[in-house]
């Protein structure tokens, strides 16, 4: 594997490289001193001709609505939830989380960025989830408003 390679593949395993490569705004100097694959000089040319060849980030634009529901909780009841990750069931009711729901033009990489967002505002994610045309985020109560406000400026 050549060295443009192996520091291709570093990128890929670290996504906040990747975004920075594509967004233009990396040192590639202190990249390369972080993928730690080779000589800095060498890999840091290799890191510039990468960048060059990413596609611009191209945000589409949407049309969604942002909610908040109060309450939610775990239930039993797989077949009335908000949200189900593997055998954990969410809903409406006595719970301590709040539910943000966008509903419209949702996609996974959508998840991705209200994921990373919310972890840069240090904001815990207690689950979440994709499908069709709805994203929900579930985080504890008292975040909640600032989160809408976090996925409103996102949509």
């Amino acid at each position: 594997m050549t060295l443009a390679e192996q520091a291709r593949e570093a990128v890929r395993a670290r996504p906040f490289v990747h975004e920075a490569l594509r967004a233009g705004v990396i040192n590639y100097s202190a990249a390369a001193r972080l993928l730690d694959v080779g000589e800095e000089d060498a890999v840091a040319a290799a890191l510039r001709r990468y960048g060059e060849e990413l596609a611009d980030r191209d945000e589409p634009d949407r049309s969604a609505r942002v909610t908040m529901h109060s309450g939610v909780g775990r239930v039993e009841d797989a077949d009335d939830g908000l949200l189900m990750v593997g055998d954990a069931t969410f809903a409406s009711g006595e719970g301590s989380l709040t539910a943000v729901l966008v509903d419209g033009d949702v996609d996974p990489s959508l998840l991705t960025r209200v994921c990373a967002r919310l972890v840069a505002e240090d904001v815990v994610v207690q689950a979440a989830g994709v499908a069709d045309e709805s994203l929900v985020v579930l985080v504890d109560r008292r975040d909640g408003p600032q989160v809408v406000q976090f996925l409103e400026a996102l949509v």
